[in-house]
């Protein structure tokens, strides 16, 4: 890692010391910042107070929204790949 940038990261009232590449503070904070909404946002809808709980619901929202693009993406490639098919057929076709 070159020129490592030491961080401090606070997330459900605990703050976490980092040593980063200087191109990852950026998406750092704004994970972090992205987090702590999300840790508020639980606490209101559920009245949930252990903070135990709310990080874990909150792991398992973002878990669930990675997981689903990976699937979207799967799909589209697939859909991408079924369209290029087809065309690749009537291009033979149109020149043969």
């Amino acid at each position: 890692m070159a020129n490592p940038l030491k961080i401090k990261i606070s997330i459900a009232d605990r703050v976490y010391p980092l040593t980063i590449n200087p191109s990852q503070e950026e998406g750092l904070r704004k994970a972090a910042k992205d987090i702590e909404i999300m840790i508020k946002r639980f606490e209101q809808s559920y009245a949930v107070r252990d903070k135990q709980d709310v990080l874990a619901m909150s792991a398992l929202q973002f878990a669930a929204q990675v997981a689903q693009r990976d699937i979207n993406e799967i799909e589209d490639k697939q859909h991408i790949q079924t369209k290029l098919e087809l065309l690749n057929d009537k291009l033979l076709k149109a020149i043969s």
